[in-house]
């Protein structure tokens, strides 16, 4: 089993990234929020995770454990696959992810390309309270500036997702906490569909 993969940047796409390691090109799948991060690097190291299929074998990348583990996790709910896995984890961050998911906010889970009702409520009930950070514990002892700030991220990458531009989104939702501070991510949401 390859428990990760550390070589020369090759080739890089918004699905996937080339290693060289040692003359052997390993094309590896990524998430949108890694292929950010992967521009202008040399060398990357990725931890993976390895589907082996009748009809293929395919290499699934990530620069932070947490993400590989909540890709694995999202695997084992009933009608998701890696792909859709992928696309969830290129919607979220492993941190806004366990919030949707924990918070149960099921049509932010609807946002994602792919993710329908019913495969939403399934994520929803198989994975509450199953994604965990290091520090979340440390984060729900006070509900401040740091949640705020996290509805703020969730609220807005909703609403890119929805195809509304950054400088809009970030302008309104901003607005919107500014005067309301204390909203949950789907009031705010609501809100800024309303402005955009």
């Amino acid at each position: 089993m390859i428990a990760f993969i550390e070589g020369t940047v090759m080739e890089l796409t918004p699905t996937s990234v080339i290693l060289d390691v040692g003359g052997i090109g390993y094309e590896i799948n990524i998430t949108l929020a890694d292929y950010s991060r992967l521009h202008d690097v040399e060398r990357a190291k990725l931890r993976i995770t390895e589907i082996i299929r009748e009809d293929a074998y395919l290499l699934y990348g990530f620069i932070d454990e947490e993400a590989r583990q909540f890709f694995e996790r999202l695997r084992t709910v009933s009608g998701v696959g890696p792909a859709t896995a992928r696309l969830i984890l290129s919607t979220f961050s492993p941190r806004e992810l366990a919030n949707v998911i924990n918070a149960g906010s099921v049509e932010l889970l609807q946002t994602v390309k792919g993710v329908g009702l019913k495969t939403a409520q399934r994520i929803v009930v198989d994975l509450k309270g199953k994604l965990v950070l290091p520090d979340d514990e440390s984060s729900t002892s006070g509900a401040n500036s740091s949640s705020d700030s996290q509805v703020a991220i969730e609220a807005q990458r909703a609403l890119r997702t929805l195809g509304y531009s950054d400088a809009n989104v970030k302008k309104v939702v901003k607005k919107i906490l500014s005067v309301q501070p204390m909203l949950a991510v789907e009031e705010v949401i609501k809100h800024a569909l309303k402005q955009l």
